[in-house]
């Protein structure tokens, strides 16, 4: 409470806080920020929570905080604005007001996708603001995939964020809270672990009947109402969090003095207009404790009283009580409607499960309805990095299209079956899909199905055969524009920009008006696949800076429209730049997140995999086979020279540093057929590794640093790699040196970046020369400060120690402020600390520097 009082100093002085209140169901988080608003009446508060009653309604907290503070907001909500405009206003409303405002958002564990943009949105943009963004969220039971955890993980290292966990009571605490009741303190704190609801709900029990889980404490309370009472507390459950008046008398039947028990007894409270259980697990325990047949009759009764109260337009509420219900009809009436609202604010999971709900219920529909329902479903999978689930629902709609005989459906169908299979990594039924689809429509009138059929034709031959590309890529495009289908034309103007790169013609200028195209129609999917090319472009052509760039405006895009698939691709190419530049623990950690959290495409893994399988065989991991073997089974049927050659020489380098030299010689033949398929960079790399294993090949037009490796100039060649920031290549040019300084500074290059199993190889080459003082390992200072600190790491640190902020640490060591950001997220990483003040107590207490300011 006294942290929450300093933030709300903080955000009086124009330094905005987001604050992050994290605990277990039942332990309080609501009561301190009621003790926060009653130490706080000079603030102005305003209110807004998530619903677990039912799938989200998408940005429902910012409704609830509308109708509290009306103006712009109100009537952007009220006009079902663009959320961008939404957001907007409540941005305005918080940095344009005189007196510190706290906004609170509970129960975000229940939060939408677009309720978490929505937050990531503010976060990044109140700084100097007098405003307190108070976040609630349970921390127990949230999933290793849950989307919380992805923006909790975006909002940590911003400058205004400030966590806060709640803890359990202790045993002393279940003590107070118990005061003189006839109950065993020791007893009730095994039984509670602590949990001040399920104490208070234990405490509630009549004595001698301590129930053995919260379930039983909150029916025995329950029990202890009269009949009516608890019919009505029955109907308040399943009615949901939020239990308007007019609704509870007509699911549950409530005359006025009933619902007066339900209130003084303290099963419900008032929560403004409406009534609401005190603790949601209270809510559920009640829910569950309802027979089948009862809980569906509720659920039917509330659907009718939602409609006659005027609560009809919210579709995704009627949706889950129309399931509830088993009313079919209902569900197809409300879900689909529900799902395309939820589509419209880019909270495409929501939308999918939307979608869901309606096809458990559309067997016995019209078939076309079911056709529609599968398609819509399949888009939105796909835009979440659900593509074995998308493969699934193009399937079945086009089977469903066959069954009604419409063949220009069946064309559009195959058209949009062609990308997910693409992403499947299945490329040869992608391009059998393509040409079926060209071979139904074609007679047809024109269409936008044939457009995007041409289109995806020529982005899968933009690699392989890009040569036939441009053709067919302005056959789409035209098309496209004469129908007005933009998104397809900048599609079209993608697959045109793919292969004049690997034709080595220059593709960005083509690809920026792919993306105005996409960002003025809106497409958002269209948006994050060209914001996934500008990166791969930039850093294939090893334009870091330029690459950087477009991570951040991507992601941000990406991450604001709940476009998984893209935030995953970007966040791929990301992690590629970061181990060019030799950052690889940054590189595997983030590409090691994205594997364990998002389930992303095999297309997004076969990217991620590499970048892991790499640094683990530099850094002489055991199990580097392993991931080698998962690239190669991800292979089969890909048909994209590009990451097939990649794949090819991350194999060639694991089996080079394990000693085996055939092995990664026949790895890069292979990598040779596809060698007049790829740019001058990736043509270089195999050149390079040729040249390194003995292999024969002519591969000419390569990029410079590797045009000079393979003509013998190896000093050129180092100096070019640093000079772009890669270590780690330059390392391996200096390998082929015959100098002894060379060898020594490659090793030193080696020995900065853990490169264990290549230092290993180094120091072979050495001895066999007849090198003396070949150097034994890690350097002794990384070695000595147990924290595995580069050198440059223990620089940052040191002048953490003393107090300087980023821009001074940037200043003294001519420097990026952004390099100084990264080098300080490692320390704190390395040292396992959160903050700078930390880090340096650490440091002094380990002895790793000087007494820290």
């Amino acid at each position: 409470l006294d942290s929450l009082t300093d933030y709300v100093a903080d955000a009086r002085g124009s330094d905005a806080r987001v604050v992050l209140i994290a605990g277990e169901a039942g332990v309080g988080k609501t009561a301190l920020l009621d003790a926060l608003h009653e130490r706080a009446p000079e603030v102005r508060w305003l209110w807004g929570g998530c619903d677990g009653a039912f799938t989200p309604v998408p940005l429902g907290p910012l409704y609830d905080i509308a109708g509290q503070v009306g103006g712009a907001l109100a009537e952007a909500c009220r006009d079902d604005a663009p959320r961008e405009r939404m957001f907007r206003a409540l941005l305005e409303e918080l940095t344009g007001a005189a007196r510190v405002t706290a906004l609170v958002i509970e129960d975000v564990h229940w939060a939408d996708d677009a309720t978490l943009d929505l937050l990531r949105f503010l976060a990044r943009r109140l700084r100097t603001a007098k405003a307190l963004v108070l976040v609630t969220y349970r921390d127990d039971g949230l999933a290793a995939d849950h989307p919380l955890r992805r923006t909790l993980g975006e909002l940590a290292p911003l400058r205004s964020t400030r966590r806060i966990t709640v803890a359990t009571l202790t045993r002393d605490g279940v003590s107070r809270l118990a005061g003189d009741r006839d109950l065993p303190d020791e007893r009730l704190f095994e039984l509670t672990g602590g949990n001040p609801f399920l104490v208070t709900e234990a405490l509630a029990a009549d004595p001698g009947e301590l129930p053995q889980t919260v379930r039983e404490a909150v029916l025995a309370r329950v029990a202890r109402l009269s009949g009516d009472a608890r019919r009505v507390l029955e109907a308040a459950a399943v009615i949901g969090t939020r239990v308007e008046v007019d609704v509870l008398r007509e699911a549950g039947g409530a005359a006025t003095e009933t619902i007066d028990e339900c209130l003084t007894s303290g099963a419900l409270v008032t929560d403004g207009a409406v009534f609401r259980f005190r603790h949601e697990l209270a809510r559920i325990a009640v829910v569950e404790s309802l027979p089948a047949h009862r809980c569906a009759e509720l659920h039917r009764r509330t659907l009718s009283a939602l409609v006659a109260a005027g609560l009809s337009a919210d579709d995704a509420r009627l949706a889950h009580h129309a399931e509830g219900a088993h009313d079919a009809a209902a569900v197809l009436r409300h879900a689909p409607r529900a799902a395309a609202r939820a589509a419209g604010l880019a909270a495409h999971r929501e939308a999918a499960a939307q979608y869901e709900r309606a096809l458990r219920f559309a067997g016995e529909a019209d078939v076309r309805l079911r056709a529609e329902l599968h398609t819509a479903l399949a888009d939105e999978d796909a835009l979440i990095d659900r593509w074995e689930q998308a493969a699934e629902h193009r399937q079945a709609a086009l089977a469903l299209w066959r069954e009604v005989g419409d063949p220009l459906r069946v064309g559009d169908q195959l058209s949009r079956l062609s990308p997910v299979l693409w992403w499947l990594c299945r490329g040869e039924e992608a391009e059998a899909a393509d040409l079926a689809a060209v071979d139904v429509l074609e007679p047809l009138r024109p269409s936008e199905g044939l457009a995007r059929a041409y289109t995806h034709l020529a982005g899968m031959y933009s690699s392989s055969r890009p040569e036939r590309t441009r053709p067919l890529a302005r056959k789409g495009a035209a098309l496209a524009e004469q129908l007005g289908a933009t998104a397809i034309l900048s599609a079209a103007l993608n697959a045109e920009a793919c292969a004049a790169f690997a034709m080595g013609e220059e593709a960005e200028a083509v690809l920026r008006r792919a993306l105005d195209i996409a960002l003025a129609g809106g497409h958002e999917n269209q948006a994050g696949i060209t914001y996934a090319n500008l990166l791969l472009y930039a850093r294939e052509e090893h334009r870091f800076a330029a690459a950087a760039r477009w991570f951040d405006e991507g992601i941000a895009y990406a991450e604001e429209h709940d476009l998984g698939t893209y935030a995953t691709a970007l966040r791929g190419q990301h992690a590629y730049t970061l181990e060019k530049l030799g950052r690889w623990d940054d590189a595997q950690s983030l590409a090691g997140k994205v594997l364990a959290t998002a389930d992303p495409s095999p297309r997004n893994q076969l990217i991620l995999l590499m970048i892991v399988a790499r640094i683990r065989a530099r850094r002489g991991h055991e199990d580097t086979g392993t991931t080698v073997d998962e690239v190669r089974s991800l292979l089969t049927g890909l048909g994209h020279a590009p990451l097939l050659v990649e794949a090819h020489l991350t194999a060639a380098e694991a089996a080079w540093l394990a000693g085996r030299s055939a092995d990664a010689a026949a790895e890069v033949r292979t990598a040779i057929d596809s060698a007049r398929q790829v740019g001058p960079w990736l043509r270089g790399a195999i050149a390079s590794w040729a040249r390194r294993l003995g292999v024969e090949t002519d591969l000419s037009d390569l990029a410079r640093p590797y045009q000079l490796e393979v003509a013998g100039d190896w000093r050129d060649a180092a100096d070019a790699w640093l000079a772009s920031g890669c270590p780690y290549d330059a390392a391996l040019a200096l390998l082929d040196a015959d100098e002894d300084d060379a060898l020594r500074e490659a090793t030193g290059l080696l020995d900065d970046l853990g490169a264990t199993a290549t230092l290993a190889v180094a120091q072979s080459v050495m001895r066999k020369r007849g090198i003396k003082a070949i150097p034994r390992g890690r350097r002794a200072a990384t070695r000595a400060d147990r924290f595995g600190l580069t050198r440059r790491e223990r620089e940052v640190l040191r002048l953490i120690s003393t107090g300087m902020t980023n821009a001074d640490i940037a200043a003294r060591l001519f420097i990026a402020e952004k390099t100084v950001s990264q080098h300080v997220t490692a320390v704190l990483n390395k040292l396992d600390v959160s903050s700078r003040g930390a880090a340096a107590r650490k440091a002094t207490d380990e002895g790793l520097v000087g007494t820290a300011i």
